[in-house]
């Protein structure tokens, strides 16, 4: 069995995963749009309906 002392190690070491990726991920996300916005790809982020035309 998994004393309480070990049990707090592994669930602060699982949030600090956690933690680590949400960050990696947040980063990846904003270095794609600084690059779509430095290329001027941002048009293809857009959803099709603000690619049509209106009368």
């Amino acid at each position: 069995m998994i004393s309480n002392s070990e049990m707090i190690r592994i669930r602060r070491q699982m949030q600090r995963r956690i933690h680590d990726v949400v960050a990696e991920r947040r980063r990846a996300r904003q270095m794609e749009a600084s690059t779509a916005d430095l290329t001027g790809d941002s048009a293809d982020t857009r959803p099709e309906s603000s690619l049509s035309p209106t009368a």
